[in-house]
Order: structure tokens, then C-alpha cells, then sequence
């Protein structure tokens, strides 16, 4: 199966036979790899945002894949009932993720009663998608793939997603704080924005304003942490 957007803004789904030379032996190779950046394990399609939460994340970094049928500690125990496991998967996706996620859906048999679903979602050209929970009102979350964990996403994180990355267009002015930025990146290699602020005396709003443009012109680096994001320079950027 097949899902991405529609000119409505809804999913548009297309059905479709499990994926040629896929089986058994493949899902193995991919389980004996572990959870990591782009591999995620379901025994079973969570309810709720949980689902929206993982895929969201991949689709806001490098892209990836979920197994569904699988246990966190590698077990390949498949589902009983793909067909209902699929269409779980879609109304969740399609509940919580704004906007759609683009991903494909592949079934591989792994006994004679049970499948494992194979979720495969490509880094996205749509950032960032947002989790929409409805038990909890308006609120709307950004969730980026850490190793093995989906984590909220800083603000520098969401606002260069909304950019696009890098441009030759972007204009700035390099003044006293960007010079202390560059000396205590010479000095220490890495920075984060509470970091930044501290030693330019400059507001955290500032702070995170000027890594993130030096970030779009190319003479930065933003890395993703789970305690805090930083930003190194850029290589061919010193």
C-alpha cells in the first residue's frame, strides 16, 4: 500500500500486493540491525498519537522504517490480522500527522497465520509534520529521529526544516557577537544557543536567531541532541 497526499489535503491511498522478494530472511537481516535512527519496532500499531509520534519523526529526519510485528527485543512474532493492522495504521496517520505523511506499507508473511508489516517512510519534503493529538486540543508537536528515540524538536530544529535548509541569499551582519561565536567555536568546537547567549550577553531570542542564519548560510552546522541541540562549524566553513 501506498499513502501520500491529496490536493485536499487528505490521504490518498493506493492498494497493492506485498513487495516482490521481500520475506522472512529479510525481515531477520533488518531486526539483527537493532532499533537505531531509521529502524523502529511495533509489536503492534500503537493507539492513539504514539504512531504519529514515531513517523513523524522519521519523515522530519533521514527517513526510515517501522516494523510492525516485531518486539522491542527483536522478536519477529508477526500479526494476526494484517488487514485490520494496515487499515489501524492509516486512520492514525491520518488522524494525527499534519500534514500526511508520504509512506508505503509492505506485508511479508512470516508463517502460515502471520505477517509483519514493513513501514517505509522517506525523508519528507514537507517539514515539519506536526503531531495533532484531539484529546489535547490545539496542541501541535514537532518530533525529530535521534538514534533510537523520537524527541520533541527545539525550536532552531523546526525553524530550519521551515527554511529548507541552506541558501546563498541569506544576508547578515558580522559583528562582535558573531566574532565571540567563531572564537569559542575556534576554542571549543561545539555551542548551544543557552550557551551562545551567555557569552555574547545577548537575549536567548537573538542568540537563537543568529546560529540559525549562520546555520542557512552554510557557516554553521546543526547537530540534534536529546539533551540540547548545538551547532559546530560548518566543514569548509572556518
Amino acid at each position: 500500500m501506498y499513502v501520500g497526499g491529496s490536493a485536499s489535503g487528505r490521504p490518498a491511498v493506493r492498494w497493492g500486493n506485498a513487495l516482490d522478494g521481500l520475506g522472512l530472511d529479510d525481515v531477520r537481516r533488518l531486526v539483527a540491525m537493532g532499533e537505531g535512527q531509521q529502524l523502529e519496532f511495533k509489536k503492534r500499531v500503537p493507539e492513539g498519537s504514539r504512531l504519529a509520534k514515531e513517523v513523524t519523526a522519521l519523515a522530519n529526519a533521514r527517513g526510515g522504517r517501522i516494523l510492525i510485528g516485531v518486539t522491542d527485543e527483536g522478536h519477529v512474532v508477526g500479526v494476526r490480522d494484517p488487514e485490520e493492522e494496515e487499515f489501524s495504521l492509516h486512520e492514525v496517520l491520518g488522524a494525527f500527522c499534519d500534514p500526511p505523511v508520504r509512506h508505503h506499507t509492505y506485508r511479508i508473511p512470516v508463517s502460515r497465520r502471520r505477517e509483519v508489516i514493513l513501514v517505509e517512510i522517506p525523508e519528507s519534503h514537507e517539514k515539519p509534520h506536526y503531531v495533532v493529538d484531539p484529546a489535547e486540543g490545539e496542541r501541535r508537536q514537532v518530533y525529530v529521529r535521534i538514534r533510537d528515540m523520537s524527541v520533541a524538536a527545539s525550536r532552531e530544529a523546526i525553524r530550519l526544516m521551515r527554511y529548507g535548509g541552506t541558501s546563498d541569499n541569506v544576508r547578515f551582519e558580522f559583528g562582535e557577537k558573531e566574532l565571540t561565536l567563531m572564537r569559542y567555536l575556534d576554542e571549543y568546537g561545539r555551542i548551544s544557543v543557552d550557551q551562545f547567549a551567555r557569552i555574547s550577553g545577548a537575549p536567548r531570542r537573538v542568540a537563537s536567531h543568529t546560529l540559525v542564519l549562520l546555520t542557512r548560510a552554510g557557516l554553521l552546522a546543526h547537530h540534534l541532541d536529546p539533551a540540547s541541540d548545538f551547532f559546530t562549524l560548518a566543514a569548509g566553513g572556518s
